[in-house]
């Protein structure tokens, strides 16, 4: 007897609505095709479950039973998969800051439409975390250097800004033109930074660079006046540090925004993660 899950979702939507055109409403497909659906579970158990005509369905006396015991097992079954759902988990990773309010719109909007669970890890390199599989999908800014194969989501752009100690002479300033930073000492994050010598033409770049591995090494050290930075603007929201101050950055090229993932990993949940932040981005 070739009964699916899907002929029981069709009969009980049908009975709960006592109308094909509501529960093809319900389940995002034709009216036709839930006839069909609906006539394959008939012939499949012999029997006739609903007795239609052209204003009304009504359920016959044996699908009238038949729903008590097919919303049981539904209920059943979406219990079950509940539970399986909150334990599993999907890897989320990212360097330093992550963007906001997107994130916090995108993994509640993917939690609570799976029932699954977003595990925030930093690490200072997402992509080679990607590369070992301890992550399922990077949160990455800047051009991409992926693994071999990898998918890339471009999400959207951030605005730039400089950052320098509170004794530099920068904050005298209202703001700094892209093209004078090379005028300044530059502190960059070799790592996962965003902007170094390679984001300006050889004959416009900062003349002094100051390498960090980090961005708790690159904060500290701008802090204590070595050189100047230069962030996504999220920094200035985020960033609570006595020593530290910002400045407006003009005529700066914004920060790519994107998500990384391997294709052959968890690709559903993947998917339904990738859903929610274009949902989120879009909104």
């Amino acid at each position: 007897m070739d009964v699916e899950l899907r002929h029981l979702r069709a009969f009980a939507s049908v009975a709960r609505h006592r109308s094909f055109s509501r529960a093809a409403e319900e389940l995002l497909i034709t009216q036709p095709a839930l006839s069909r659906t609906i006539a394959q579970l008939e012939g499949n158990l012999s029997v006739r479950l609903l007795d239609r005509s052209s204003r009304h369905v009504e359920l016959t006396d044996t699908g009238a039973e038949f729903l008590v015991h097919v919303e049981r097992v539904l209920s059943t079954l979406d219990q079950a998969l509940a539970v399986a759902r909150h334990r599993v988990t999907l890897r989320l990773g990212f360097s330093w800051l992550l963007p906001d309010p997107w994130t916090q719109r995108t993994v509640s909007r993917f939690e609570e439409s799976t029932g699954a669970t977003v595990a925030l890890t930093r690490t200072d390199d997402p992509l080679q975390a990607l590369r070992q599989r301890s992550l399922d999908i990077a949160v990455v800014r800047g051009d991409v250097d992926a693994p071999r194969g990898a998918r890339i989501l471009h999400l959207f752009d951030e605005p730039r800004i400089a950052v320098c100690s509170e004794h530099c002479d920068l904050t005298r300033l209202d703001h700094l033109d892209w093209t004078d930073v090379q005028y300044w000492p530059l502190v960059v994050n070799t790592v996962s930074g965003t902007t170094g010598p390679w984001s300006w033409p050889a004959d416009q770049r900062p003349a002094q660079i100051i390498e960090t591995a980090n961005y708790d090494e690159w904060l500290e050290t701008v802090a204590t006046g070595r050189g100047i930075g230069i962030v996504p603007e999220v920094a200035r929201r985020r960033t609570q540090h006595p020593a530290v101050r910002f400045v407006a950055l003009t005529n700066a090229p914004t920060i790519p925004v994107s998500l990384v993932h391997l294709p052959d990993a968890r690709r559903t949940l993947i998917r339904r993660f990738l859903d929610a932040a274009v949902q989120t981005t879009s909104a």
